[in-house]
Formats: structure tokens, sequence, C-alpha cells
């Protein structure tokens, strides 16, 4: 049996049992008397947990998949003898240990190529996404910019590709912010025509982290080749859940990570296409390592692992999205049914079924989140949840802010069972239903008070 499925049951454990006293190596002081029997009071309260004063009943159910995926058992077996026995670093070339870290890497190399229709040799590693987003988006403008000075992209991209658009800006790049429609999706003609002769790249994520929608990469891709510019997509969200072939969508730059999808943290890919070929100037310095792109050791278990997520997502991905849509349909149901003013975020019909985005009319999202405690999710991207303010991805739909706020992203994946599923739809109804009970909002739209028309005074 492989060591990792004999390590996992002491990862998922819910507590551990209380520590044994301290040995008494060399000494001849008296043993402790043992501890009294636990009472039953004592042994519920040491069976929960209590993180940031926040006390529950033991782990949460986890429903936030687009934050971060657990490890597949597989992945973590591939990875194992690459922190224990082969770990030699892939860039000595002169021993055993360095050979096979290096044969792995090239390994797992092909692997994330064949999950996108991309030559290995156009594959980069990087430390994740946002690593690559910020080569493919500073990078290019930099290396074009003595001919190309614009950049195109949207108003709901991930953070990290719009403070790289800001961070150009502050270079004298102008920038094109394109606004998307209400469900989600970019108004295609208004790309086109958004696309100038000095346009050095055209950036727009596949799926939404926040809302799931998938955009119409094909189309987008045509438009930019038919332009002559440069395509780039962030794909962090998609890759291993929805089909991508590079040549085919016209993708020049992508950006891909390890850990959302179900591989380890601290790893990611850039495809870099070869033929037309796209340059970039490199954003880190050092020893010239992955071509020059990306200076710095190949992290060997984390690559290793990596490649092991994209050949089981290749074998695996039409079954996952099968069932992941099943699930998603269920929680939907199973929450309207007992709740109404249920609004879905973002485009139904073009969509990622592991991403469900939901707003309740007369909740306010802080409080229902704190009031499912017992189920790990998210009001939004994990990368600014620390943000009071309402989703900028939701309000560049078109969603009040009231709306906005009450916005709760629920993420289903390859290990979500059904039974996780039913108890977020009994715990997210119970919460809804007492918070509306203490809403005189919410029995005043009931009464047929057009809210909106309210004038409120200010004390």
């Amino acid at each position: 049996m492989a060591l990792s499925r004999r390590l996992l049951p002491l990862f998922l454990r819910r507590g551990f049992p209380a520590a044994a006293a301290p040995a008494r190596a060399l000494s001849t002081a008296a043993a402790p008397a043992p501890a009294p029997p636990a009472s039953a009071s004592e042994e519920e309260d040491e069976s929960s947990i209590t993180v940031k004063g926040v006390r529950i009943s033991g782990r949460p159910l986890y429903l936030d998949m687009q934050a971060t995926t657990p490890v597949d058992p597989r992945v973590l077996d591939a990875m194992l003898p690459f922190y224990l026995s082969r770990y030699g670093n892939p860039h000595s070339r002169t021993h055993l240990y360095g050979w096979e870290s290096d044969a792995a890497v090239e390994a797992a190399r092909a692997r994330v190529a064949a999950l996108v229709g991309a030559d290995p040799r156009e594959i980069f590693f990087t430390s994740g996404a946002t690593e690559c987003n910020n080569i493919a988006v500073k990078g290019v403008a930099r290396f074009y910019r003595d001919r190309r000075r614009h950049v195109v992209t949207t108003q709901t991209e991930h953070k990290c590709v719009l403070d790289s658009c800001r961070y150009l800006q502050q270079e004298g790049f102008e920038v094109t912010y394109l606004p998307v429609r209400a469900d989600g999706l970019v108004d295609l003609a208004q790309l086109e025509d958004a696309i100038r002769p000095d346009t050095a790249l055209v950036s727009v994520m596949a799926v939404n982290n926040e809302i799931g929608v998938v955009q119409p990469l094909e189309e987008i891709g045509r438009i930019c080749r038919e332009k002559g510019v440069p395509f780039h997509t962030d794909a962090a969200q998609a890759l291993g859940k929805i089909p991508i072939d590079v040549g085919r969508m016209g993708i020049g730059l992508m950006s891909l990570s390890g850990h959302k999808i179900y591989g380890p943290k601290g790893v990611g890919a850039l495809y870099l296409r070869r033929r037309p070929r796209i340059r970039v100037e490199p954003q880190m310095s050092g020893g010239g390592q992955e071509r020059g792109i990306r200076s710095g050791t190949v992290p060997t278990p984390l690559v290793v692992g990596f490649g092991a997520a994209c050949e089981i997502a290749a074998k695996e991905m039409d079954y996952d999205h099968r069932r992941v849509a099943a699930l998603q349909q269920r929680l939907l149901d199973g929450i309207r049914a007992q709740v109404d003013e249920v609004v879905i975020n973002g485009s139904m019909e073009h969509r990622y079924p592991g991403n469900l985005n939901l707003s309740f009319a007369y909740v306010e999202g802080e409080s229902l989140l704190m009031g499912l405690k017992e189920v790990a999710v998210s009001s939004g991207s994990a990368c600014t949840s620390a943000s009071l303010e309402p989703s900028y991805v939701l309000r560049a739909l078109g969603v009040e802010e009231d709306m906005a706020h009450t916005s709760i992203r629920f993420g289903m994946g390859r290990f979500t069972t059904e039974e996780e599923v039913d108890r977020a739809i009994e715990l997210t109804v119970r919460q809804v239903k007492k918070l509306r009970d203490m809403s005189p909002l919410y029995e005043m739209a009931k009464a047929g008070i057009d809210l909106k028309s309210i004038e409120w005074s200010q004390h």
C-alpha cells in the first residue's frame, strides 16, 4: 500500500488525542498521578474547534473549491518519492539525483502540455497563476513597448491582472478595461472595436473565479488572430474542468495553477506559444532556468504533483463535469424549493457548474457567512475576501450594491458528496430564514412596499 494512503487517515482526523505525559528519560522523579476521567461535557468541548474566536463542533464541510482544492491522494503518491529519496536538484547535470529529477520534471511538463494541446517546449513552470499573469501582462507589454503601448482587458479579471495593468499605466501604457454584460460575458463587438494598431495584448479570463462564467475563448482567439494581437487567458479556474485546445482557441499565452486542479500549492505553469513566436521580458533575474523565462530552482515534487493532477484530469474530466453538474442542480433546487428571492449571479448557460454564486435578497452577506460556520464557503474571491467592499466582479455585472453584499459562492468538486450538498442546503436555508425573520426590509417587501421608492431619513 502506498505511503500516502497510510498517512492520509492521520491528516483527515477531526481531532487528536491529548498529548501523552512527557517521558522521564534519565529521571528518578515520581510519575505524575493519572488525570481523572473527563466528563461528558469536557469530552464534547475537546471535540469542538475554536479558531479566531469562533467555536464550531468540528471541521466544516468544504464548499470553497474555487479558492483551492484538496490534493488528490494519487497526486500525493506521485510526489512523495521526490521528497524522500529522489530529492536531487533537476538542474544538477553531473549525477543520478539530478538526472532523475530532470526526467521527472520533463515528464510532468509533457503531461501539462497534453491537457491543453500544447508542445511541452511551450510550458514554463512558475510558482502559480499570479506569477504567470504578471509575466504575461507585464512581460509582453514591456518587450513590445517600442511599438505597442496599449493593453485590452476586462473589468472582471483576477486582481493580479488588473493590478499588473495598473502598474503598466504608471509606466505610460494605455489600458482599456472592457465592461461585461449582465451575464458576465464580454461583448465581442466591443472587444474587436477596442483593439488598436498599437495594442500589445488582449487578456481575458477563461473561467471567472467568482461567478464561474466561461468566456467564448475560441471567438476571442479568432478576433485576436485576425488583428495580429497576442491573446492571453488566465485559465487557473478552467484547467482540467473544461476542454482547452490552445491551437484551436488561438491562445498565445495562458496562466495555469496546480492547486485548483487537486494538485499542490506553490506551482503553476505559463503556456507561451512558439509559432508564431510570442516574446516576453522575464520578470525575475537569476540562473536562467526555464529557458530564461523564470529563473529559480524548479521544485521537483510540486511539478511532479502538478503533472500527475493534469494526467488524472485528462482521464476524468468528463466524469467529473457530469457529477459536479448534478451536484450543482441538487444544491440550486434544494435552496430554491425553500427560499424565495434567490438570484444566480452570472450566466447559467455559459458556466462551469462547480461554481454557483447566489445572492439572497434582504440578507447581509457577512451575517450569512458567520451563521454558516459549519460550511466553508466564500462571499467572493479568496484574494479579495478580506475587504468588506462589495465584489467588483458583481458590480461590473450591474448587480446592485445591496445584492452584491449578499452573495455566497458555493464551490463543488471531485470529492464533494451528495450528503455534503444536502447539509449545506439545510444550513443555508435555516440561516437565510433566520436573518429574514429579523429583517424589517423583508417584511416590508412581502407586504408589497417598493423599497426603492422610500426616502430614508437620516438621524
